[in-house]
């Protein structure tokens, strides 16, 4: 319960701290406005990542006043580190919203948001490669590697942030569904009750439910480039705290065999788009903060899916993941295949042959065809 209570407490403080975000923002005309890329039809203001900030801060003041969560806080520099980290790059954020920071000034605001949690004793202690064993990670190679995991997180969960309740809600689904996993390493031994891993995703999974309703299509305001960095932050700091520093939990089931694989399964959906991403831009020899159309939820609308239903299918896909890494943890046995499968298989179909597509892939040709018609007749 002191969990629910933690994520109760992030959700409505960002809850009711939004909406004073979104006048600000509207005050000092930091509102982003349609065409291009950009799927909504009106004026929107941006910079919610900033109430997402106050109620992450709110939340983790709450768990500090908990004597459940004593060991989290006694004698740790971790909760500084990770509150310090948060604040630097919703501050980055805020500058990128505002004036449109380069690629190089944005990846340097990551490395420094990076060198916060390392320096606080953030981070990773080693990771287990399955069959191969235990690889102990030395003084110089933490920080690197912290470095790149930050990076990978925030880049991820900022690409994925296209269309209204998107990132939000998978965010949410995956921290929901690593918050529990964390709980069960506790459960077993393996993971201290000192870790706030557990306590940052719930945190998490608080401010992503407490700004959803401010940002379901129609949406009132973005997270921009502030909260979306915040959350891919705030995930890398609780993925490597419990992976990075969990050995040996059991030979039952394969998801045991190297915790950190974990966040790459759950976050599959944002993973995947990150490396996509990667690879187009490579294979066109552009650079990699090259914008583009042709991220997963820019082919769903292009196949005739609408943004909500687009949503919808993403989030299907994290709750589907979440599910394929959490259920063995929790099920002996192999008995909890057959369900995600059909569930796979069912959101698979939905996808290809949702009874829409074919009237929208028929508006679609028809209005080509008059297009052509058209120059035809000009020519």
């Amino acid at each position: 319960m002191q969990y629910v209570l933690v994520a109760l407490v992030a959700a409505v403080v960002t809850f009711l701290v939004v909406p004073l975000v979104r006048w600000l923002a509207f005050r000092t005309n930091q509102v982003v406005q349609p065409g291009g890329r950009m799927a909504h039809l009106k004026p929107t203001p941006t910079l919610g990542g900033i109430g997402m900030l106050v109620g992450f801060a709110a939340a983790i003041g709450v768990g500090s006043l908990m004597h459940s969560f004593r060991p989290v806080f006694i004698d740790s520099s971790e909760p500084t580190g990770v509150l310090l980290a948060a604040i630097a790059i919703t501050g980055i954020g805020v500058v990128d919203d505002v004036w449109n920071l380069s690629a190089p000034a944005k990846v340097a605001g990551q490395v420094l948001s990076a060198s916060l949690l390392w320096i606080f004793g953030v981070t990773m202690f080693w990771f287990k490669v399955p069959f191969a064993g235990i690889v102990v990670l030395s003084n110089s190679l933490t920080p690197l590697l912290t470095a790149i995991w930050v990076i990978a997180m925030e880049n991820a969960i900022n690409l994925i942030d296209g269309l209204d309740g998107l990132a939000s809600g998978i965010v949410a689904i995956a921290s929901l569904a690593f918050g529990l996993y964390s709980l069960r390493l506790e459960a077993l031994g393996q993971l201290p009750s000192s870790s706030i891993g557990p306590i940052i995703a719930f945190a998490v999974l608080g401010v992503c439910v407490g700004f959803l309703p401010h940002n379901w299509n129609p949406a009132k305001i973005f997270m921009g480039d502030t909260g979306a960095m915040l959350l891919g932050l705030l995930l890398a700091a609780s993925t490597s705290v419990v992976g990075g520093r969990t050995a040996n939990v059991s030979d039952q089931t394969f998801f045991f065999f190297a915790p950190l694989v974990i966040p790459f399964v759950i976050l599959g959906v944002p993973m995947a788009d990150l490396v996509f991403s990667v690879l187009r831009r490579t294979a066109h020899h552009v650079s990699f903060a090259t914008p583009d159309k042709k991220h997963l939820h820019h082919r769903l609308m292009e196949m005739g899916h609408g943004p909500r239903r687009s949503v919808a299918i993403l989030w299907a896909w994290t709750a589907i993941l979440s599910a394929f890494a959490l259920l063995p943890t929790y099920v002996s046995g192999l008995g909890f295949e057959l369900p995600i499968a059909v569930a796979a298989v069912g959101v698979l179909l939905y996808t290809l042959f949702h009874p829409d597509l074919k009237g929208t892939h028929s508006r679609s040709g028809r209005a080509m065809q008059v297009i052509r018609r058209k120059d035809a007749g000009t020519d």
